[in-house]
């Protein structure tokens, strides 16, 4: 799977700490099981070519943007950060005997796009995980829509093509069956990378995610880190634009949306 994965490497900027930068690459290969050496060297040049301005929020306005909107609770602005908490921990029985299950915390933006730039910043303060996803919820194909999308965790940077990987209707329900894990480990090969890096708590990152065609690249604090090229990122509608915390807790700020158009190779 490694050898059909694709890499990066990203771009890393704080908010109220020096600017001095260091070496992600020595934390790639300090990180053990997964080595470094293994994964494809990124490509220097961009994936997206940026254009229009799309969107655009520092969360310091009154009233939070008409596109944003709750998708799974919590988050709060809060001191003129978009604050992300998990909430649902754990599977809870509702009154109507649904059992409504664990989830992340997830803050949806209405904004439809095909190659997007998305830039923000991030911070992990006690958080086990923050993304940024792409969804369509009129298709049908995958699991609620889900196309791709990006996570960061502490120890490492995932990419995943959700339409065509670990969503996909029939491998979703596949996966509900122990007797069926080799098959999907088989269906999913090549559509998800994890990059092994460390990532501080209580310090600020510049987190971008460029998509374009079937490719999507992460930078942090302006090295990329990560990269996958898969079919199911080419989706020609992602609709909405989710941001994502599992644990607590994880802040976003800054972000900004740009329309795309695929690099010249």
């Amino acid at each position: 799977m490694l050898a059909e994965a694709r890499g990066f490497a990203g771009k890393l900027a704080f908010k109220g700490h020096d600017s001095a930068m260091r070496p992600i690459f020595l934390c790639l290969i300090a990180v053990a099981g997964l080595a470094a050496a293994d994964l494809p060297r990124p490509p220097a040049k961009p994936v997206a070519i940026r254009k229009e301005l799309l969107f655009s929020d520092d969360f310091q306005g009154a009233a939070p943007s008409p596109l944003w909107h709750r998708v799974v609770d919590t988050f709060v602005i809060q001191e003129g950060v978009l604050l992300g908490s998990q909430t649902r921990v754990s599977d809870q029985t509702a009154p109507d005997g649904r059992v409504v299950k664990a989830h992340a915390a997830v803050h949806g933006l209405e904004l439809p796009t095909r190659d997007s730039v998305v830039e923000c910043r991030i911070r992990m303060d006690g958080a086990t995980m923050v993304d940024v996803e792409f969804t369509d919820r009129k298709y049908t194909g995958s699991h609620y829509g889900h196309i791709c999308r990006a996570q960061v965790r502490p120890t490492g940077v995932t990419l995943i093509d959700e339409r065509d990987g670990n969503m996909r209707s029939d491998i979703y329900e596949m996966k509900k069956d122990p007797a069926k894990k080799a098959k999907v480990a088989q269906l999913v090969a090549g559509r998800q990378v994890t990059y092994p890096l460390k990532i501080e708590a209580g310090r600020w990152y510049d987190l971008m995610v460029e998509t374009a065609g079937d490719e999507m690249r992460v930078l942090l604090d302006g090295k990329a880190v990560a990269y996958l090229k898969s079919s199911g990122i080419a989706h020609a509608t992602k609709s909405k634009i989710e941001l994502g915390v599992a644990g607590q807790t994880g802040r976003f700020d800054d972000i900004k949306v740009w329309n795309a158009a695929p690099s010249l190779k």
